[in-house]
């Protein structure tokens, strides 16, 4: 069945008469293909309700969760959304979506795959249309495994290691995520997260999966610090005979690189238990802010009828959960990728639904990584993990009575009303007043601006920082942010990831960046302007590109640079006779990637100031300096830094509050890394937000501390001297 014939065939199957006019929202996350087969379904159904009308958005995964917690109780959301089923329990918590139909009705479910059916049902209800079911399975290449039969155990993969050529691995994955580490934890027995919610990656099952993926590591049957983009690269050219994936390395590869895929092989060495990944099932769900619940209920279950289905899997490569749609058209069943990952998810678990699994990925990631690293043993790393999840997941502070501070409030805006009556009781204020009337009228508009933009959102995160917020519930708690920021949560004040931990980094991080901008940025303009220097057009417009490039390009550059096995620094240090670094393993040397890259972004600033600032020196300083026999060391001293130090002093003072809170080298570069010691206070604050349960009361406390940090030492006229 062409494309064609099935657009039309499903615009037929919904033209269901409309009896009003109807206007609904769909919000999703897709991109590429997966958007291209959703836009084909949705032209379909407006063509065959073309009395209603259908505005659909693309909201950015990173961000897709908050945005429907902050929209959807005010009543600004979508009326259908395409999600993950594992955030099914926090939308239910939130009351964010209403049910679709009772899970026991045959009629409904029994359209859909059970796997799906079970990952969207709680309390009896069904909260989704299954559209697509999720999860990773093995790649092979056939060049490097020739038997036509697919790995067995993980252990017949391991015994290629010999054979293979030099630089070439058995097997990529990224063994430092939790969600790839699941399937051979599982295998072992272990689990992630029960489903109470309680921490389970503990254990000797947990311990005896670190152990074998550090046995691979050493053997050289995976490649240290692989990413997803270095899965790709490494099986997309050959290097890798293997390889753990979802189906979003079937569309990169495309049909540029053969390959084969099969459902995760046996463990033998854990009594030959399959590896079972975690499955995502992917639904429709619709808002229990709907504005037309009936309508919004017929477009959600529409994406999953099977010509709907059809396209999704064709086009989207998606394997659909419409059990239906695999045998209306017999090439799916016969396509050797879609296939395959079906019986795969027959055979994954369902990610639980909890609200603590979204808690769990950061601390089990951070076990991996120590263990793996060597930094400690897989029962301390696993410990350790399991003391920084029950801290983040640990109760909130207890609700206070806001009506103290509601009084505070209260009396503070009444002195400033009789302080502004008592002024304008004052004739000559009065008079002034009336004077400045016109000037008033020329700055209102910034005024306005400046306090929309800036004072609003300041006084909005102060409020903010006054309540607990966790999971989209939020109730007022006073200073209790504040003292436990304060007192490191009752720990060791210098622990790692403690507010004054953070702060001496930050501190650290912002005169190291400072002192070599200002070092390098003056050396460079000194040599610029010499008069006999030739192309200095040139020279600086290629000094000026690092600044020209957005922060975040030049970030992901240097962190591919800095990798350890693949990185261009290791590659330099090698052929010069040294030996290679894991950049991100020790804080001295990911400190030092950090300073590095922001080295690299802002020198090019300091630069330009002090460029514009020498050509304004009068040239007859240096004339009468000379006349009285000072050296050019003396000229620099005497002349030439006191003559700087005006220009200098607001832009030291600008390009510190900029590394203070510069966000992007140090989420991007390190991430934070080893085990977050080279987070600063805005990429802390950033985690409170929004990798650790969403408390954006804790972190708008950050930001408050931040602020008043700034503010206490920029509160004086900038200084007139570098640093």
């Amino acid at each position: 069945m062409t494309p064609r014939r099935l657009l039309a065939a499903l615009s037929l199957l919904l033209a269901a008469p409309s009896a009003s006019a109807q206007h609904l929202t769909l919000w999703h996350a897709y991109r590429g293909a997966e958007q291209t087969a959703l836009d084909q379904v949705l032209d379909a159904w407006r063509r065959a309700h073309p009395a209603a009308t259908l505005d659909v958005l693309a909201v950015p995964f990173e961000a897709y969760a908050s945005k429907l917690e902050s929209a959807i109780p005010h009543g600004h959301g979508p009326d259908v959304f395409v999600d993950a089923h594992e955030r099914l329990a926090s939308y239910r918590a939130l009351g964010l979506v209403a049910p679709v139909a009772r899970a026991s009705v045959t009629a409904v479910t029994a359209r859909f795959d059970d796997t799906a059916v079970r990952a969207l049902t709680a309390a009896g209800d069904l909260y989704a249309f299954p559209l697509s079911v999720k999860c990773v399975a093995l790649f092979i290449n056939p060049a490097l495994w020739t038997d036509p039969a697919p790995p067995a155990t993980l252990e017949s993969i391991e015994a290629l290691r010999p054979r293979l050529p030099a630089g070439t691995y058995p097997l990529v994955y990224e063994s430092q995520g939790a969600y790839f580490h699941a399937p051979l934890l599982h295998a072992y027995g272990g689990a992630m997260l029960d489903d109470a919610g309680r921490y389970t990656f503990v254990g000797p099952a947990a311990e005896r999966s670190l152990r074998r993926v550090i046995a691979m590591t050493r053997a050289g049957v995976i490649p240290d610090e692989a990413s997803g983009a270095l899965v790709s690269q490494l099986f997309s050219t050959g290097r890798a005979a293997t390889a753990i994936s979802g189906p979003w390395l079937a569309a990169e590869l495309g049909s540029r690189v053969p390959f084969r895929v099969a459902p995760l092989p046996a463990l033998a060495d854990a009594g030959g238990r399959l590896m079972e990944p975690y499955a995502t099932v992917e639904g429709a769900f619709v808002s229990s802010r709907s504005h037309d619940p009936s309508a919004a209920i017929a477009l959600a279950e529409a994406l999953t009828e099977v010509p709907a289905a059809v396209i999704r899997a064709r086009v989207g490569r998606q394997v659909v959960a419409t059990r239906d749609a695999w045998t209306a058209d017999p090439e799916l069943a016969r396509d050797p990728v879609l296939s395959v990952f079906r019986e795969a998810a027959s055979h994954a678990r369902p990610m639980p639904t909890h609200p603590h699994m979204r808690a769990v990925f950061e601390p089990a990631r951070q076990a991996i990584l120590k263990a793996l690293r060597g930094d400690r043993s897989p029962r301390t790393a696993l410990e350790e993990a399991e003391h920084r999840f029950t801290d983040v997941t640990r109760p909130l502070p207890r609700r206070r009575d806001a009506t103290l501070a509601l009084l505070a409030v209260g009396l503070a805006a009444m002195g400033l009303v009789l302080n502004s009556l008592r002024g304008l009781r004052d004739p000559v204020f009065r008079r002034d007043l009336r004077r400045s009337l016109p000037a008033y009228a020329w700055v209102t508009h910034a005024a306005v601006t400046l306090a929309l933009l800036v004072v609003v959102p300041l006084v909005i995160g102060a409020v903010t920082s006054l309540y607990a917020t966790r999971e989209g519930h939020s109730y007022y708690v006073g200073l209790a942010n504040y003292v436990d920021i304060l007192t490191a949560r009752g720990g060791p004040l210098l622990a790692t990831g403690s507010f004054y931990r953070v702060l001496l980094v930050t501190v650290l991080w912002t005169v190291a960046n400072i002192t070599l901008h200002v070092s390098i940025g003056v050396a460079l303009a000194l040599l610029l302007s010499r008069p006999l220097l030739r192309m200095k057009a040139l020279y600086r417009v290629l000094l000026i590109i690092p600044w020209a490039v957005p922060s975040y390009v030049t970030a992901l550059a240097w962190k591919g640079m800095f990798h350890r096995q693949f990185g261009a620094v290791n590659a330099l240090l090698t052929s010069l006779g040294g030996e290679p670094v894991s950049w991100f393993a020790r804080f001295s040397t990911a400190f030092a990637a950090n300073v590095t890259t922001n080295v690299w972004l802002g020198f090019p600033f300091m630069m330009v100031v002090t460029i514009g600032a020498l050509a304004g020196i009068p040239k007859d300083l240096y004339e009468a300096a000379a006349v009285d026999g000072a050296t050019a060391w003396q000229q620099f001293w005497k002349v030439t830094v006191p003559m700087l130090r005006p220009a200098m002093g607001p832009s030291v003072a600008m390009g510190a509050v900029w590394t203070f809170n510069q966000f992007n080298v140090v989420f991007l570069v390190s991430g934070g890394e080893p085990d977050g010691e080279t987070d600063i206070l805005v990429s802390e604050a950033y985690r409170w937000a929004f990798t650790r349960q969403a408390q954006y009361g804790y972190a708008s406390a950050y930001a408050v501390l931040i602020f008043l940090i700034l503010l206490l030492v920029t509160r004086r006229r900038s200084p007139e001297a570098l640093p």
